[in-house]
């Protein structure tokens, strides 16, 4: 079993939420409420990783989040 880290938004333009998986190419999805983001992520996840094989050696880590504070 291995965990993936997810970056999720809202976006009122849509009124979906958009998750994605850094450093998993096409590892994206959206839904509408955050279980169907859930699940859709868990199904893009499983297609995407098909294609490293048994290779996971260089899948991404999660070290952390950290805020960029900029002048506007």
């Amino acid at each position: 079993m291995k965990t993936f880290t997810a970056y999720v938004e809202w976006d009122p333009e849509t009124k979906l939420y958009v998750g994605i998986i850094p450093g998993i190419t096409g590892a994206h999805t959206q839904g509408e409420t955050l279980d169907e983001l859930n699940e859709n992520l868990k199904e893009v996840l499983e297609l995407c990783l098909e294609e490293y094989g048994t290779d996971t050696e260089g899948l991404p880590r999660f070290v952390g989040l950290q805020q960029v504070e900029i002048a506007a």
